[in-house]
């Protein structure tokens, strides 16, 4: 195990708790160079938003569950513990939720990779595999497709780990057909709060098993997961269709996912600018032709693009080209504004990628991300339309606005995960990534902070009027997180109640505060 010293105040916390603890588990810091320690320092107190930087006061690397088990056992038996603990994947949250201003952050990509597939033949047995938690996305896409095999749902983008994004929820094109990632996991091996190492289901220690799926790491930390798997297809034919009417591009997208025989992946996005365009083509390997008139700053005109994927299993008995024709046939797009090509199956799901390496050689990458997503009932999707774009200004928007449905039915209620409370008819509701940039050499700290005000006013305002909730959000309060949780928030408080009794776990996300030190 390495265990690195950031700073001093809870280092002799630390030492106490060792030294009245059987386990010698934490190393002295002059273990350790000063390169590896500024480097721990920085990559430990920062995320991908670029917003807020928490430096903790030391950082776990552990080798085995049994160092996180250790930690977490030693905290939550000491009287004197005030110390606060964060799991950290590949530091890709927006607002600090991987972050632990003076308590410890656990650098889950330092646990051992472990994958291993189990391929079942029978037509009622499914196929799996375990996996660390720390491991990437990358990763099991790479090792499962050595056997012919994939997961069947995914993220956007897939440099992230396998904990990370089972803590909150794991959505992409897919997600209408298979649900969400946390509505693909057989089981799970988890440390809770108290230290305790579980293996949970959804028929063993159940209770355990819905809350850390989607539990934003207030539960516990989850060590290895058992992920389902399907045949992967060879190759993948990628569609993109245009619009200029918004309520053409939603009923389009609705009678995409209303086909799941033939339609493997569904998103979309809004074309605002030439920008916008152009930033979302990066991955689309195909020439598309398409040169919009975006009107004026006075009277600007927007328009949107559906995406959509057909799989290829290269079957002779399927003509893909002609799955795609029957499917074209049915929709309303802009004439001659339909673009097709074939790629592989990694290159597709892989397709972020392309984009992330456009924008670090334009130096755009490492900038502050402060991004939006939130689902929104289907309901008021046009007038949460309307509200983004008061919001807005579509002539130096820099980024992208996916808008795409998902099916409520594919989501498990006894989660961790929030949706909005609709009509028990309302099968359908959209999510909508505001997935904006701002540069520093563009946007200083005050444009910055106006910036995330105005965000917050507006995702209120949609919460408010329209019954919309954050996805990946941050609440500014624990009555904010009362409000966004709604009916789940008594059985989640009683959840944090039993796994994570001394309130160690996740305080980057803001939800709790340990009662015994409140008002200190």
């Amino acid at each position: 195990m390495e265990f690195i010293f950031l700073c001093s105040r809870v280092n002799v916390l630390i030492l106490l708790l060792t030294l009245c603890s059987p386990y010698k588990f934490i190393q002295s810091p002059m273990d350790f160079g000063p390169l590896n320690l500024l480097q721990t320092t920085y990559e430990s107190s920062r995320d991908f938003g670029r917003i807020v930087f928490n430096t903790p006061a030391a950082v776990l690397r552990p080798q085995s569950k049994t160092d996180i088990s250790l930690l977490l056992s030693s905290l939550s038996t000491s009287s004197l513990s005030r110390v606060t603990v964060s799991a950290r994947g590949a530091g890709h949250s927006i607002h600090g939720q991987a972050q632990a201003v003076d308590g410890i952050v656990v650098e889950m990509e330092s646990l051992p990779l472990e994958m291993e597939i189990h391929r079942r033949e029978g037509e009622n047995e499914i196929s799996f595999m375990d996996v660390s938690s720390g491991a990437l996305w990358i990763e099991v896409l790479k090792e499962s497709l050595k056997f012919g095999m994939a997961p069947r749902s995914w993220t956007d983008y897939l440099h992230l780990t396998v904990g990370g994004t089972l803590s909150n929820a794991g959505i992409s094109g897919q997600t209408f057909k298979f649900g969400p990632q946390i509505s693909n996991v057989l089981q799970l091996e988890v440390v809770t709060g108290q230290g305790e190492f579980v293996t949970c289901s959804r028929t063993e220690n159940s209770e355990l098993f819905y809350s850390v799926l989607g539990g934003l790491g207030q539960f516990g930390i989850i060590t290895k997961a058992r992920i389902i798997l399907q045949k992967a297809p060879e190759k993948v034919k990628w569609i993109r269709a245009f619009y200029d009417d918004f309520d053409t591009f939603t009923k389009d997208q609705e009678l995409l996912v209303s086909m799941p025989d033939s339609v493997d992946y569904v998103e979309g996005f809004k074309v605002l600018n030439e920008q916008s365009l152009h930033s979302s083509s990066v991955g689309f390997p195909g020439n598309i032709g398409f040169v919009p008139d975006f009107g004026t700053k006075e009277k600007p005109k927007v328009y949107f693009c559906i995406e959509f994927a057909v799989h290829d299993y290269q079957l002779e008995h399927i003509n893909v080209d002609e799955v795609v024709r029957d499917i074209s046939r049915q929709m309303s797009y802009m004439q001659v504004q339909f673009y097709s090509v074939e790629v592989s199956y990694f290159d597709f799901l892989d397709r972020v990628s392309m984009e992330e390496i456009s924008l670090r050689r334009k130096g755009l990458w490492d900038v502050h991300h402060p991004w939006l997503n939130m689902f929104v009932p289907k309901s008021g999707i046009v007038e949460f339309k309307e509200l983004l774009m008061e919001y807005i200004s579509p002539d130096d928007f820099m980024g992208l606005i996916l808008i795409y449905p998902l099916l409520r039915d594919k989501w498990d209620g006894n989660m961790s995960a929030v949706l909005p409370e609709v009509g028990s008819t309302d099968r359908v509701m959209y999510v909508v990534g505001v997935l904006q940039s701002a540069s520093p050499d563009t946007c200083n700290h005050l444009c910055l902070h106006n910036l995330l005000q105005h965000q917050r006013s507006f995702a209120q305002t949609a919460c408010d009027r329209i019954g919309a909730k954050q996805y990946l959000g941050h609440q500014p309060s624990m009555l904010h997180w009362r409000e966004h949780f709604s009916r789940k928030w008594d059985r989640f408080a009683r959840r944090k109640s039993r796994f994570d009794p001394n309130y160690i776990l996740g305080p980057g996300q803001g939800i709790f505060t340990n009662p015994q030190f409140a008002s200190s």
